[in-house]
């Protein structure tokens, strides 16, 4: 692995982190507005987050590599509204997004097939986060942030599915490894 890849995946480690910490923030603070399911939608994506994490760490372990684990700041406390939170969410995704995609170009040039496969998994992952967040706000949007609209979307997400996304084979998929991995 050459130095700029693996400093690069421990950078990137701070992006999980730190997306994990926002995200149970964001929980709590959803919890506090009495909104379950956008609260049980964030703290699943705060699990998510620290997997992610973890599967960059099992990498560089398996590639005999040193992992420097990253420093996180407090994530903030209060949002001005749930739609003010999902553009939040939405920035951090896309975020991550650029970093997954700086990596696999630097894996790329360097012929690092093991990076390459591993960070194709992010690239899938990363669709998939980045539709999320869009589909939950614009729909936010679109109820015009109105108490009702918000409910209609709150008690969407309480049963799990994220409104405007279709069902995902990959949501078994991960769910299976959530609970492989006992989180």
């Amino acid at each position: 692995m050459t130095p700029d890849l693996l400093n690069g995946l421990n950078e990137h480690l701070k992006l999980e982190f730190r997306a994990s910490h926002e995200y149970l923030a964001m929980s709590i603070w959803l919890s506090e507005h009495d909104l379950p399911g956008f609260s049980s939608w964030m703290r699943k994506q705060s699990g998510d987050e620290l997997l992610h994490a973890q599967r960059i760490i099992d990498h560089l372990v398996e590639r005999d590599q040193k992992v420097v684990l990253p420093a996180i700041a407090a994530p903030p406390l209060s949002w001005e509204s749930a739609e003010a939170l999902c553009a939040h969410v939405l920035r951090n995704e896309q975020d991550v997004t650029a970093s997954i995609n700086n990596l696999y170009a630097i894996a790329e040039t360097a012929k690092d097939r093991p990076g390459v496969i591993m960070l194709q998994w992010f690239v899938n992952e990363q669709m998939e986060e980045e539709a999320a967040a869009r589909a939950v706000l614009g729909r936010i949007r679109l109820a015009v942030n109105t108490g009702v609209g918000l409910l209609m979307i709150d008690q969407e997400l309480s049963g799990g599915s994220v409104p405007g996304m279709p069902a995902s084979p990959r949501s078994e998929e991960h769910t299976s490894e959530v609970q492989s991995r006992g989180l």
